[in-house]
């Protein structure tokens, strides 16, 4: 499946710098008219993105005040971003005319390889980006740069791999162009498991975050998306102090945590109008974004088999790693 063809129209428009780098392996990606170049040791979803990171690692300097959101694809990262801005801005804005509102979390939290740095641009962060500043990124910790060396604190969500990838697969075939036949789950969860996905592979991407927020937990916020599920409320206050920015026992009494988590809510930003109608990065539909939410989605997607060899890609590479999932809730029947 490795191409070995000549630069497409996705590459014409690279830097110079950019395409004397394009020797890297390549293959099909999951959006068919995009291919995927291996990088540092992860896999960049195309080569736009793959310039993308290259000026970021170049250009970006980070200050020890900055909060990075950082995931895998289709991992929590609406929620997380929605979160975070909210916990950090609650002084700045109600709940009734709050910016969330009106804008996805996506346009408020922008990804360093998927908006800031896209189409060779080098940003301007002195007006727009009051302290703290806050982005977010799908990129593997050992490849962020100025941010590893600071004091800057990171958030990262992770999902079990089970749901991740359905829900990465669901994505897919929502955004492929409609010139394109969709992409199979058997070929999708191949390619899932061989690593080949977007900034993947998934268990190099988690291990790197993990083992970092063991090593510095004041830098690095390590959270599950399933815990997060089951109680919101503690996860707020510990992601509020972890931001040096705790609930005082006013707010806590006043609602203030159950305000941010239901405004934050899969079930209330996927009533709104902006995420009925509105776009995100590549102009893809914001409703893209809300599909389920849900923890166990994969057993009505998954056959045992392809149970078994998940499980076995997990042990093998993330036994021992002390890191544990929760992938299936009780009362559900997986696929036969």
């Amino acid at each position: 499946m490795t191409e070995n063809q000549p630069p497409d129209h996705e590459e014409k428009n690279l830097s110079s710098e950019c395409k004397e780098l394009l020797s890297v392996p390549k293959e099909r990606g999951w959006i068919t008219h995009l291919r995927q170049y291996q990088f540092q040791g992860f896999w960049c979803p195309s080569a736009e993105v793959f310039q993308a990171v290259i000026s970021f690692q170049k250009h970006f300097h980070a200050k020890d005040s900055d909060v990075v959101v950082a995931s895998l694809p289709k991992s929590g990262t609406t929620w997380l971003k929605a979160l975070t801005f909210a916990i950090l801005n609650r002084h700045r804005f109600e709940i009734q005319t709050h910016p969330l509102l009106t804008s996805n979390s996506h346009n408020l939290v922008l990804f360093f390889e998927l908006d800031l740095y896209t189409s060779n641009l080098v940003p301007d962060f002195s007006s727009k980006f009051p302290e703290p500043r806050l982005f977010a990124t799908h990129i593997p910790f050992p490849s962020l740069g100025t941010i590893k060396e600071s004091n800057s604190k990171i958030i990262y969500v992770c999902r079990n791999p089970f749901d991740s990838f359905v829900s990465a697969w669901h994505f897919v075939n929502e955004v492929r162009p409609q010139s394109s036949s969709p992409l199979s789950l058997d070929e999708a969860f191949d390619m899932y498991c061989q690593g080949m996905s977007a900034f993947g592979p998934f268990w190099d991407h988690i291990l790197g975050y993990w083992k970092e927020s063991l090593k510095r937990p004041n830098n690095v916020l390590f959270l599950k998306y399933e815990d997060m599920k089951e109680d919101g409320v503690v996860h707020l206050k510990a992601l509020a102090k972890f931001l040096d920015c705790p609930f005082t026992e006013e707010e806590e009494r006043n609602g203030v945590i159950e305000a941010i988590a239901k405004l934050c809510s899969f079930e209330a930003m996927k009533k709104l109008e902006i995420n009925k109608t509105g776009t995100f990065v590549m102009n893809w539909e914001n409703k893209t974004l809300f599909r389920k939410a849900e923890v166990g989605d994969w057993v009505n997607y998954l056959t045992p088999k392809m149970e078994e060899r998940m499980s076995k890609v997990i042990e093998e590479k993330l036994g021992g790693s002390g890191l544990t999932f929760k992938v299936i809730p009780e009362l559900a029947d997986p696929v036969q």
